[in-house]
């Protein structure tokens, strides 16, 4: 059996994850491939608690222990959802990974980036997304969405400054990693985002064809 695939969407808060989650969904299914959906932070049991934790505007916390936080729910999440899906041949689709740690925690809250390099491979070892796509957006327009649909929680209720690191940190990742991120412009009218999304993931579906042969 081959095993799956494990690709995962980023981007600041109001990127339109979300949204174009479904539709990756939808994509791979027509496919013919049997899909996991899930979410950092969360995605298990004690990984949704911490999701609560984090999220919850009632709690201040210390930078690093957020990120060690971020980091233990993940370990969570791989052990019990991301790598056995994997091996069993599913593909994984997931609302952020490890590269948020370092926009968030690492940019954001200015958590030393040889920490979260060292708790990557930590938790992770070798194991990386095969395709992240990163949805890049001006800070403003990704409040303006956010506002315009739900209250905000400890993380969306940042400064315009915070989100201008965070974005800062997601395309440094960018730069780091350019085989396996792929950065769409999210402030393009949908249906030219989703066909920008399209052409990543034929592309993508090809070479593993190919790969395959």
């Amino acid at each position: 059996m081959q095993n799956g695939k494990f690709i995962t969407l980023e981007g600041i808060d109001g990127a339109g994850k979300s949204t174009h989650l479904a539709w990756l969904e939808d994509y791979l299914c027509s496919k013919g491939v049997k899909v996991v959906v899930t979410r950092e932070p969360g995605g298990t049991a004690v990984g949704e608690q911490l999701r609560a934790l984090l999220l919850d505007q009632r709690h201040t916390m210390h930078a690093e222990t957020e990120a060690l936080l971020m980091f233990a729910a993940r370990r969570e999440h791989l052990d019990k959802i991301i790598l056995p899906a994997i091996q069993r041949g599913d593909w994984v689709v997931s609302d952020r990974f490890s590269d948020a740690s370092f926009a968030y925690q690492g940019c954001g809250r200015g958590v030393a980036w040889e920490k979260l390099v060292l708790l990557e491979q930590w938790v992770q070892e070798d194991f990386y997304p095969d395709l992240t796509v990163y949805i890049d957006v001006p800070v403003m327009l990704g409040r303006e969405r956010v506002n315009s649909v739900k209250a905000a929680d400890r993380f969306e209720s940042e400064t315009d400054a915070f989100f201008d690191r965070v974005r800062t940190g997601y395309l440094e990742r960018v730069r780091q990693f350019p085989q396996r991120m792929q950065i769409l412009d999210g402030s393009l009218p949908l249906d030219e985002v989703r066909a920008a999304l399209a052409g990543v993931m034929e592309h993508f579906w090809l070479n593993q064809a190919l790969h395959e042969k």
